[in-house]
């Protein structure tokens, strides 16, 4: 069957993607349609034809899938942060897991021992953290998140993936530009003043940090905008203006002044207490993420004795909650104000066999090999771009033991294990993670062992 754009055809969806994109086909090709769940059985109109594929739209649902529900955002269609808000839980999780093992297989060619996803109690109101960007166009203020491929702000201020008192600060600062005509930035004309609005509360502690970022130094006045959120909510603890002057769509600047109360909030993971800056890296779900770091250390496997490097270790999170089951703890990251939280963090644990480096990976990795630093058991958790070949190479030269990995995308984690494959490791064991519940994102940590050391002794993996 030759099909066009605008055909209405009737297909039904056998597989779906991390976007939430269904997949159906016709007549062998593949037919790419949003917002639908395996086992629907739709009428869809054609939007545009390709070679190997084409793309649709939902005209009708004829028979839903047993895994539909009633999506409860009101915007879930028009923002690009959700993927999966059209399908129960069990069947999200399910995906990402897929997903997770067929990466590995295509791009790494490698099937690793795989444990079962690790899946969330909560699905709802998780993150810690939420960056909304502001548009203000005439007595429309729109703050909120990015439709999908684009740079127009849907207004979400109520997302429900977020804590309730995000929408009471955001209220809070719709009321602030009425009153004071603050004007939003324009990416094109590099003009305007209020650029995002960065929130970050502690799951444990209830802290709260407020942080605008601006295109300048100021905002006017400052003293009634702390007055109206203070007043609003008297768990924020920070309120901290960022300036971000760059021609860039890199959110937040290097600069950080604070406006009221302290230079950062804290909260406990893992059992340990945590210094966070806006700067700070930070897991955005912290139910999850002890989840998450106690996989990591059940594969590190460790007993008292080892060399722990902890690379690209933001404020210390991973490497601080094994330091106790290591000789020596090394931390590296690049961001200076990361590291200084990871020292102090340190010292507020009473953890006194870490040790941080600022620099980049590869670098410090470098240095440390050619100072004769061996450590046996290396922790990676790089950015969603992965390692490069050159971090991956002087790690393997390292020769650790073992080698834990963090990844926020299974495709870069599976072409870096394919390399360290290469150069003498093998990947032994992985488990995915979710994080990110209704959103296409999903977390693995992979667990790789040298040519003359893939006998992990169970013992130490219980």
């Amino acid at each position: 069957m030759q099909i066009k754009k605008n055909d209405i055809v009737r297909i039904e969806i056998d597989n779906c993607g991390l976007d939430g994109s269904g997949i159906g086909r016709l007549d062998g090709l593949a037919v790419f349609v949003p917002s639908t769940a395996k086992g629907d059985i739709i009428d869809a109109h054609i939007l545009k034809v390709k070679k190997s594929c084409a793309f649709a739209k939902i005209e009708r649902i004829i028979t839903p899938s047993a895994d539909r529900i009633e999506c409860p955002c009101s915007v879930n269609t028009k923002c690009g942060g959700c993927s999966f808000g059209h399908i129960k839980y069990e069947a999200e999780a399910a995906i990402k897991e897929n997903h997770v093992k067929e990466c590995f297989k295509r791009i790494g060619g490698i099937e690793p021992e795989f444990e079962p996803i690790i899946t969330v109690d909560k699905v709802y109101g998780y993150r810690n953290k939420a960056q909304f960007p502001v548009r203000i166009d005439g007595d429309e203020i729109s703050i909120g998140f990015y439709a999908n491929h684009s740079h127009r702000v849907i207004n979400c201020p109520g997302c429900l993936l977020q804590p309730a008192e995000f929408e009471t600060i955001l209220g809070v600062f719709t009321e602030y530009i009425k009153k004071y005509n603050v004007t939003s930035y324009d990416e094109e004309k590099h003009a305007g003043l209020l650029r995002h609005i960065y929130i970050r509360k502690g799951t444990a502690s209830g802290e709260i940090a407020v942080c605008p970022v601006i295109n300048g130094d100021t905002l006017p006045a400052e003293t009634e905008l702390v007055d109206m959120l203070t007043a609003a909510l008297p768990e924020i603890k920070s309120i901290i203006i960022n300036t971000n002057t760059d021609k860039t769509n890199v959110i937040l600047g290097k600069k950080c002044r604070t406006i009221f109360g302290s230079d950062y909030i804290t909260d406990t993971l893992c059992g340990m207490k945590f210094r966070l800056s806006p700067l700070s890296f930070y897991q955005v779900n912290r139910d999850q993420a002890e989840k998450l770091y106690k996989k990591a250390a059940e594969y590190a496997g460790l007993t008292g004795n080892e060399t722990l490097l902890d690379l690209y270790c933001g404020t210390g999170t991973i490497g601080l909650t094994m330091a106790a089951e290591v000789k020596q703890l090394i931390g590296v990251e690049i961001v200076g104000q990361a590291i200084e939280d990871a020292k102090i963090n340190a010292l507020e644990n009473n953890i006194d066999n870490a040790r941080f480096i600022c620099a980049d990976a590869a670098e410090a990795a470098k240095m440390l090999a050619d100072e004769g630093t061996k450590p046996d058991v290396i922790i990676l958790d790089p950015p969603r771009k992965g390692c490069s070949a050159t971090l991956i190479g002087t790690v393997a030269e390292m020769n650790p033991d073992r080698i834990v990995y963090v990844s926020c995308d299974p495709a870069t984690l599976a072409r870096d294990c394919k390399l360290f494959e290469e150069l003498g490791y093998r990947t032994v064991k992985a488990t995915p993670a979710d994080l990110f519940p209704r959103t296409g994102h999903v977390e693995t940590v992979v667990l790789m062992t040298g040519k003359q050391k893939n006998q992990i002794s169970e013992d130490n993996l219980i």
